[in-house]
């Protein structure tokens, strides 16, 4: 079967991570992408190491694990398009194209006649994409947006870190971009509701992404807890502002994290635990109780978890049907039964290391499933055969723009 999208075809602009991620959705999906690089340099990412990808005899190669993390679905076409000829040849790409995204500040693309207007007036079916930090209004439009700085203007970083009163204490970011993310992903979403209104009216339109945005959106509870109560929520290291108990606790050779998310599963953790009398005590028999009295229980669950190792408590509580699971390093990750079970490592071949590693994707289609096609490009990789099967030049029209400079 043909992939979900492999009638469509995309122009990616876009650098870094959160156009990247959504580019590398939209291929898995079956979408045709091609990624737009500059010559001799490429996207950031691409120099964003160590570490590197290895070839056979353990050397670095020219490939950052960065880079192969959010472009795999793709061909590499080096353009610069500073240049005029380098402008004329995206405008003819945009009238083969579905899809463009691009990551540029506020108006980049307008100075080379690439913005959404420009390019709407040669194909109006196309759906533009545009990911900024801020949006394209509003006092902070012209300033750049990183994902780092977005999670500590968006509030997420007031959310991260241990408590004031704990050692340690201290806002935090967290372990992965995620705020570009999280916006890769809602700007697949809008390109995916864009590309089905056009199935309706046959126009395409302007998506509009920003950092900000997202993070902000992203703050889902905690964001209704301060909008419902107008007090701003703290820092509590692991714990759940909304569920007791619903964080970490020390075992005899680690941790173990117990998410119990209602009175049924908290009565059965009691009785595990050899306390069923916290089940019926007033202070800890509700959710709402336990909230409360969170100073009082989560010490008191500490001083029995420590008994056992995470194993143990692992294997108890899961034949007592409570929620619970390990820290794992990303080692212990993909060693885990289940991560393999489902798959989610895949090994693509790439030809300077004969294979490279990748991530798999979540979404499993069951009529049209994701298909790793291809390893993320070398640089300008593909850069020939798009610009002879695309758009129909020939090798001497294409060494003309090699010898110039504008691929």
């Amino acid at each position: 079967m043909p992939g979900a999208l492999s009638h469509i075809r995309v122009l990616d602009l876009s650098r870094v991570l959160a156009g990247p991620w959504a580019g590398q959705i939209l291929g898995d999906l079956g979408a045709d992408v091609i990624k737009v690089e500059r010559p001799r340099t490429g996207d950031d990412t691409r120099h964003w190491g160590p570490p590197y990808l290895k070839d056979d005899l353990g050397a670095d190669t020219s490939e950052a694990a960065y880079y192969l993390s959010a472009n795999r679905n793709k061909q590499s076409l080096t353009l610069d398009f500073t240049q005029p000829e380098g402008q004329r040849i995206i405008r003819e790409l945009v009238e083969h194209c579905d899809v463009l995204l691009e990551n540029f500040k506020v108006g980049g693309l307008a100075a080379y006649g690439l913005d959404y207007e420009s390019l709407k007036a040669i194909n109006p079916k196309l759906i533009y994409c545009s990911i900024t930090g801020f949006g394209s209004d509003g006092p902070y439009a012209n300033r750049a947006g990183y994902d780092f700085m977005i999670q500590g203007l968006g509030g997420l970083m007031s959310l991260t870190g241990r408590a004031e009163e704990e050692e340690g204490a201290g806002p935090v970011k967290v372990g992965v971009a995620l705020t570009d993310i999280l916006t890769g992903l809602y700007a697949t979403v809008g390109v995916l509701a864009a590309l089905n209104s056009r199935e309706q009216t046959g126009v395409g339109q302007h998506v509009e992404l920003a950092l900000l945005d997202v993070q902000v959106a992203c703050l889902a509870n905690q964001a209704m807890n301060y909008l419902t109560t107008g007090v701003a929520p703290k820092r509590m290291g692991n714990a759940h502002p909304n569920i007791v108990p619903y964080q970490d606790f020390p075992t005899a050779d680690g941790d173990i994290i117990l998410t119990i998310g209602n009175d049924g599963q908290f009565r059965k953790f009691a009785e595990a635990a050899g306390h069923p009398e916290w089940a019926s005590d007033p202070r800890f028999a509700s959710n709402k109780a336990r909230v409360a009295h969170r100073k009082e229980l989560v010490p008191m669950i500490r001083q029995v978890t420590v008994f056992r190792t995470t194993a143990e408590w692992v294997t108890l509580l899961e034949q007592a049907g409570v929620p619970c699971g390990p820290i794992n390093d990303l080692a212990q990750v993909f060693a885990d039964p289940q991560v393999q079970a489902r798959g989610l490592r895949v090994d693509m071949s790439h030809p300077l290391s004969g294979t490279v590693p990748q991530v798999a994707s979540p979404i499993r289609l069951s009529g049209t499933p994701v298909e790793y096609r291809k390893a993320p490009p070398l640089l300008g990789e593909h850069s020939e055969a798009v610009l002879q099967n695309v758009l129909g030049l020939s090798f001497d029209k294409i060494l003309s723009l090699r010898q110039s400079g504008v691929i």
